[in-house]
């Protein structure tokens, strides 16, 4: 069976399950909503493939991108420039699906549930406002593959001329254009100029298009166009995952040097990029990695993993030469962008100083990690290595082993949890509280189930070839106490630091690790690590047995109340938690 005929099939075979498993998605929409909504489609699509013959409309060379956006930034020590946006994180709770029932959101707050009642009075506002600003275009290509490239198309208004800025790091994010590449075509505008009463992200996934309206924050372009794809992807029979990828090569007992696929998954601020450019202290000959994505990829029934970007978008507020010299090598390139750093009137770049924001980040060229770039930016099949090791990265604080090596179902059901928690550097009222996204995937359109049923198959389908862990980056021993309508630390974690998560990740690639059952979440645990104090991690260090029982009883619960509200999801998974 050929490629294209296999992937037909298999999307038939979603979208049949899309008209099974969306029962009751029309609550969704707003009560009082009365507009065609595939007239609205047409109007968008039909003006975002017209909008680059308007006369509005320049298309700057990467050259002149970079000259004239690098006007409006700092220049740093490195040769670099930092840029500061007026919005410094994503709105997601300003941010709305439009369309067929298939790709809304489960659940729409009272400014969402607005935004979808205005959509066509505020797209018709966009459209004609439109012929009057000045627009820049470009044209990049996602992937190198060929399989899928989406061909991504940027508008920016630049009523404000350093908005620029925006067309200049989307290009250093993705590839040059090449025309002919099979894929989609997706749109994403940004008018940052936009009213801030009216900040709102627009996401048109049925005719690849996104109106970022209010926000000059570039994670909206990056996310809009990842966002769209992952949908196209998972039309095509393939699964869009937030999550790093590599290959490992490592030494087995004979010295013999075996080499395995990785995939890691984490939300954001739980260690996902260190980790996928980390080389884990494997440094004996032939011993090594290769970077291959750190955000996106879209994994193949055949266990390859088509990547996205040769743009890597990672926070800062961590980089530390010591602890992560890769990263911190390309970090500090002159081909690196920077967005919301601090830097002095100097040049001089302050990575820990948070005063501007906690999400601080730069574009680093995957070329700058050197050595340790893959050659590709895809990782091969599963026919090709030995092995692929999937690893889950939550951060928990409290009593989650810092290892735990899982069964297929086990995995599946940690794949729905995509579970973290809530820091005191984020809301630090909800200090503790678990914070949940199924794939650790904010960008998933449409069912969340099909996602987890699909991850599920592709383990059994691999099973005698893949491995999948999770892996705490947290740590234990943290006390929260509820008061004033609040959430209070009175005792802090005891971290688990990188180069001990290093030498987890080194003792499961050389199986190297003696496992034993955990008895409180019927994980395997490692009984001993090289180069791991395993005993400073014991729980009752820190807890009585009563207070165990009672946090252990209390996640357990949490997890299967999540799982179940998964209709469609396989009851393997859900049965793989155990209250």
């Amino acid at each position: 069976m050929t490629c294209e005929s296999h992937a037909f099939s298999f999307s038939a075979k979603f979208i049949t399950h899309l008209r099974k498993s969306r029962r009751g998605t029309r609550e969704q929409v707003p009560e009082n909503v009365e507009y065609d909504v595939k007239a609205l489609l047409r109007i968008v699509s039909d003006t975002m493939k017209s909008l680059q013959s308007a006369e509005n409309v320049t298309f700057p060379s990467p050259l002149e991108l970079r000259r004239t956006a690098e006007r409006y930034g700092v220049r740093t020590v490195y040769g670099n420039y930092n840029f500061v946006s007026t919005v410094k994180n994503r709105s997601a709770w300003l941010t709305v699906n439009i369309g067929s029932p298939s790709v809304l959101q489960r659940r729409l707050n009272q400014r969402q549930k607005e935004i979808f009642r205005d959509a066509p009075k505020t797209v018709e506002q966009v459209h004609r406002y439109l012929k009057r600003a000045p627009v820049v275009c470009i044209e990049r290509t996602m992937g190198d593959n060929p399989y899928f490239n989406p061909k991504c198309t940027l508008y920016v208004s630049v009523h404000r001329k350093e908005m620029i800025r925006l067309a200049y790091m989307v290009g250093q994010t993705l590839f040059p254009y090449r025309e002919g590449a099979p894929g989609p075509e997706f749109y994403l505008l940004y008018v940052p100029e936009w009213q801030e009463k009216d900040r709102q992200i627009l996401v048109f996934p049925e005719v690849g298009a996104t109106y970022v309206l209010g926000s000059d924050y570039y994670g909206e372009a990056k996310k809009g166009f990842l966002r769209m794809a992952m949908w196209a992807a998972k039309r095509e029979g393939m699964l869009g995952i937030h999550a790093g990828a590599k290959i490992v090569k490592a030494k087995d007992e004979t010295g013999k040097i075996l080499r395995y696929g990785m995939i890691l998954f984490g939300l954001s601020a739980t260690g996902k990029t260190t980790h996928a450019c980390h080389n884990h202290g494997l440094l004996e000959d032939g011993e090594g990695q290769e970077i291959v994505q750190d955000d996106v990829v879209f994994l193949r029934l055949d266990g390859s993993a088509l990547g996205s970007e040769r743009g890597f978008y990672l926070k800062t507020g961590y980089l530390d030469p010591k602890v992560q010299p890769i990263i911190f090598r390309a970090a500090i390139s002159h081909n690196t962008i920077f967005e919301n750093v601090m830097v002095d009137y100097l040049g001089d770049v302050h990575f820990d100083d948070i005063t501007l924001t906690e999400n601080g980040r730069a574009i680093i060229q995957r070329d700058d990690l050197q050595a340790d770039k893959s050659e590709s930016v895809n990782l091969p099949p599963l026919s090709e290595l030995d092995g692929l090791v999937i690893i889950f990265i939550t951060r928990r604080n409290t009593v989650v082993p810092i290892a735990s090596k899982l069964t297929l179902e086990q995995a599946a059901a940690v794949f729905m949890l995509g579970e973290s928690v809530e820091t005191s550097a984020g809301d630090p009222r909800r200090a503790g509280e678990s914070v949940r996204e199924v794939g650790t995937n904010p960008f998933i359109i449409g069912d969340e189930a099909y996602e987890g049923n699909w991850f599920y198959d592709f383990l059994k389908r691999h099973s005698n070839k893949v491995q999948c862990y999770l892996l705490n980056t947290g740590g234990v021993g943290e006390v929260v106490e509820t008061a004033d309508g609040g959430n209070r630390i009175s005792r802090e974690v005891l971290r688990v630091e990188i180069p001990e998560m290093a030498a987890i990740i080194r003792g499961i690639i050389k199986n190297a690790i003696d496992w034993k059952r955990d008895p409180h979440f019927d994980t395997m645990v490692p009984r001993k690590v090289n180069g791991v104090q395993m005993a400073k991690f014991e729980l009752s260090k820190y807890y009585s047995q009563e207070q165990i029982k009672a946090y252990v009883e209390r996640l357990k619960k949490e997890r299967v109340d999540w799982l179940r509200r998964f209709e469609d999801l396989n009851p393997a998974i859900v049965n793989a938690i155990k209250p």
